[in-house]
């Protein structure tokens, strides 16, 4: 490949797309048929990338993958990550030069009920894929997408950093704590060749946006409820996290990508957090949800029980926005006025792929006019 390590401050990166980079680029994304790999998925094919999606189902009815058609021009694939000799000929037969590792079991409450099959998926679907990598050969960049919950959470006020140990007190972010560590030790025993793969990981937490419906989550609730016109039940409404729009860290995946690309010197741990402001209570999503929804929106606290959850957990993205430009594009008050524009427009009979790539181009034209950029 040619290209030698070079100091990160030496590097020419913008933090905003190259979709030069992307047109042609044959692309692996696993779990695309999820909430993020959706829109992830989308927007590459947006970019003219080659697209191939690796997931084992749909996991949500209805979903963002369905409602949004993103299938229709990618290699959709079933394969399940668990599943090595399945995985790795089918990563192979894709030859792709750029993959992220989407994949996952992502809810903490689900954790409880299924740690084994959380550790299988998040741990050994990790081992697995970058071992498909490993031996398939001609993969330029591996960006592996764990999470904020892959620190060892201290329940402090400052954000968490690169640097911090990885932990978890629940078996999710524990889970996503030892990819981070699989991750760690193939870089250095199988992918610390300037010339080889260059491999990171991205974390990142808390996204919300339109085509989420998982079980569990804040803003899918919400939304259920305004759609069903039921009253919302709210667990833990003092509760603290980093919400930010899903396009904000997809963002960060896809610059971090590039960077890679140039230089096995971006290959590490990048977090990409929201705006210092947008860490806010859960109640207070509630409530501006609820001032934004047409209709009346009514809540209730549920008194549970429930399994543990941390109270406070936030991050650090002084690294992302110093060696790769990057910064949230969206704040928190832009990204909830996203989010009620895409259901109300799903209520409404809109064409959802249609109006899905309408904001992936709101979002784009905004990153390029932030005057915070130049």
């Amino acid at each position: 490949m040619g290209v030698g390590p070079r100091p990160l401050a030496d590097m020419d990166v913008s933090g905003t797309l190259d979709p030069g980079f992307w047109s042609g680029r044959r692309v692996l994304v696993t779990g695309h048929t999820g909430f993020k790999g959706s829109w992830l998925s989308l927007w590459l094919t947006r970019l003219g990338a080659r697209v191939t999606g690796l997931s084992n189902a749909v996991l949500t009815d209805p979903s963002l993958f369905s409602v949004a058609r993103v299938g229709d021009e990618m290699e959709d694939l079933r394969v399940d990550i668990r599943d090595f000799q399945a995985l790795a000929p089918a990563l192979k037969a894709a030859r792709p030069e750029v993959v992220v590792h989407m994949a996952a079991q992502s809810l903490v409450r689900q954790s409880f009920v299924e740690p084994r099959e959380t550790y299988e998926t998040n741990v050994m679907g990790t081992v697995n894929l970058l071992e498909a990598v490993r031996l398939a050969g001609g993969v330029r960049v591996v960006v592996n997408v764990t999470s904020d919950k892959c620190y060892e959470n201290r329940e402090w006020e400052w954000g968490y950093r690169e640097h911090e140990p990885m932990g978890g007190h629940d078996p999710y972010s524990s889970s996503k704590g030892a990819a981070e560590l699989v991750t760690g030790a193939f870089r250095r025993s199988f992918f610390s060749d300037p010339d080889g793969t260059r491999l990171a990981s991205a974390r990142a937490g808390n996204v919300i946006g339109g085509g989420d419906w998982a079980i569990d989550r804040l803003v899918p609730d919400i939304m259920r409820g305004a759609l069903a016109g039921e009253p919302i039940r709210v667990r833990n409404p003092d509760s603290i996290r980093p919400w930010q729009h899903v396009l904000n860290p997809l963002s960060g995946y896809l610059v971090l990508a590039e960077a890679l690309w140039g230089s096995q010197e971006y290959a590490g741990g990048w977090n990409f957090g929201p705006r210092e402001e947008d860490a806010r209570p859960v109640g207070w999503i509630v409530d501006r949800i609820s001032r934004r929804w047409p209709g009346e929106l009514a809540w209730v606290i549920d008194q549970g029980p429930h399994p543990h959850e941390a109270r406070y957990l936030k991050l650090d993205s002084s690294k992302a926005h110093a060696h790769l430009g990057w910064r949230a594009g969206w704040g928190l008050e832009e990204g909830l006025d996203a989010v009620v524009a895409w259901y109300g427009a799903l209520g409404a009979g809109e064409d959802m792929r249609t109006f899905t790539v309408r904001q992936i181009e709101a979002f784009q034209h905004d990153l390029r006019h932030d005057p915070s950029r130049t």
